[in-house]
């Protein structure tokens, strides 16, 4: 007889995007672990249910989380999560001579110390798609076949999101791995959602009453009539005037084409990032209006609920950041439909 719910753990919850996607496929996540104060703030806010331990992973003892969750070895259902990425890069090679020395590369063996305790019977782990080429994917594939997990196909699966639902461009690394056989990959829309899909129901920002949505900005008169110059739906800054262009735009014209540029209506946006509020750092600017996306704009287009709250503790850039970094619900929910599956598959 096949589970109601199937319990998870989410390491570098950040501001939750995994645990949304996990909780809508069916997955009771159990906790989240997350160091940054404010992103454990906004995971808090929403995840009452879930254990939160706001530590450094390299601190935490997995043997004592399964004590406090009332774990065994090999009962964990799924261990999934994303490493912070930002230490990768798409020049880096398998060649560890080659590799930036970064602190934040290294946690993803935090990962497999948890998996080698826990011996979860699922593995799901997100990441850049950098991490491929890095020979850190290498020994992260050669512990777990060690530990006797089933690797599908090609170990490292690149995905856009975007062809699971998710309304922005958005490529990242998959990693599946379970103890009991392969897991199946999730099937691909047939239509992909757009940007008038996610955002154009809103309230005018500034009378919605919701704070994300309302958040005020302030913009010189010079970036104010380029963004009011760039032509509706989709326009580019190259569309414009060139006595309007900014001094860096004129010394490299050719360089970062998207930023100050418009997202179209019914298309796909791009990866929102860190800095998806700011017109300067991509193509961020309202289809229609005169204005950059707001934070809940970019939340939504990251599949996050309408009614996700966010917390502003620590000014607009951190919300932004966290939205940024975070992991679009709507993709991981189709790929844990697929884990779900497949230990009902082992239940049975």
């Amino acid at each position: 007889m096949s589970r109601l719910h199937y319990t998870a753990i989410d390491l570098f919850c950040g501001a939750g995007g995994l645990t949304v996607g996990l909780k809508k496929a069916g997955f009771r996540v159990l906790a989240g672990v997350e160091r940054n104060p404010v992103a454990a703030e906004t995971y808090k806010l929403n995840n009452r249910k879930s254990r939160l331990y706001e530590d450094d992973i390299r601190e935490l003892c997995p043997w004592q989380i399964m004590t406090d969750l009332g774990l065994k070895v090999g009962s964990l259902d799924l261990l999934a999560g994303c490493p912070p990425c930002q230490g990768f890069s798409s020049h880096r090679t398998r060649n560890k001579t080659a590799a930036i020395e970064d602190d934040r590369n290294d946690l993803i063996f935090e990962f497999v110390r948890f998996i080698e305790i826990m011996l979860p019977k699922t593995v799901m782990l997100e990441n850049v798609p950098a991490l491929a080429k890095d020979w850190r994917i290498d020994e992260l594939k050669e512990r777990l076949e060690d530990l006797g997990y089933h690797i599908d196909g090609k170990f490292a699966q690149v995905k856009n999101a975007a062809d699971y639902g998710v309304p922005q461009r958005r490529k990242r690394l998959l990693v599946k791995a379970s103890r009991f056989g392969t897991i199946a990959d999730a099937k691909t829309t047939v239509r992909r959602k757009t940007v008038i899909d996610a955002i154009s129901g809103l309230r005018p920002p500034g009378e919605s009453g919701d704070a994300l949505h309302d958040f005020p900005t302030s913009r010189s008169l010079k970036v104010q009539t380029i963004i009011s110059l760039v032509p509706k739906n989709g326009g580019s800054r190259m569309d414009i005037p060139k006595r309007y262009w900014l001094d860096c735009h004129i010394r490299r014209p050719d360089s970062y084409r998207d930023v100050y540029g418009r997202m179209a209506w019914q298309d796909v946006a791009p990866t929102i990032t860190g800095g998806c509020t700011n017109p300067s750092k991509g193509r961020f600017i309202h289809p229609e209006e005169d204005r950059a996306i707001t934070l809940r704009e970019a939340a939504l287009l990251q599949t996050f609920p309408p009614n996700y709250k966010f917390s502003l503790s620590g000014g607009k850039d951190a919300a932004a950041l966290m939205i940024g970094n975070a992991l679009p619900p709507e993709f991981i929910r189709r790929q844990a439909a697929q884990f779900k599956a497949h230990l009902r598959g082992v239940d049975a």
